[in-house]
């Protein structure tokens, strides 16, 4: 499995680009889509949401279950990616591309996130 370098990740499972404008993009990594199998539903925050780190902000569905997916930072959502709501699979199929979830203008970052290695050793357990 390979995590890139440059992102930023949840122990939740999520990852979080660096901020271009005060804006990062967020998604699942690929350890969490594979853990939940095949993606059927996704269930976004609408933009001009308010998010909080470490809270609830939306749902993922698989043909295995239904996961809470969490926001790694506060902020606003500015942006959606519609293309996984249409195409739910497409989080499976490219998590660190097309897959993303949603963008937050970020106002708050918790500092317990992890580098690309760091996120390595937590999966391995």
């Amino acid at each position: 499995m390979n995590n890139p370098q440059q992102l930023r990740y949840s122990k939740e499972h999520e990852w979080l680009s660096d901020a271009e404008g005060g804006v990062s993009t967020v998604g699942i990594t690929e350890h969490a889509a594979n853990a939940l199998g095949d993606v059927v539903f996704v269930q976004l925050p609408e933009v001009g949401d308010t998010v909080t780190a470490g809270e609830t902000c939306g749902e993922l569905e698989s043909t295995k279950s239904v996961s809470d997916l969490y926001s790694p930072v506060t902020g606003e959502i500015t942006a959606v990616n519609q293309d996984v709501v249409d195409d739910p699979s497409l989080v499976n199929s490219a998590p660190f591309e097309g897959g993303w979830l949603f963008k937050v203008r970020v106002t708050d970052e918790p500092s317990d996130l992890l580098s690309a290695d760091e996120y390595d050793a937590h999966i391995a357990g």
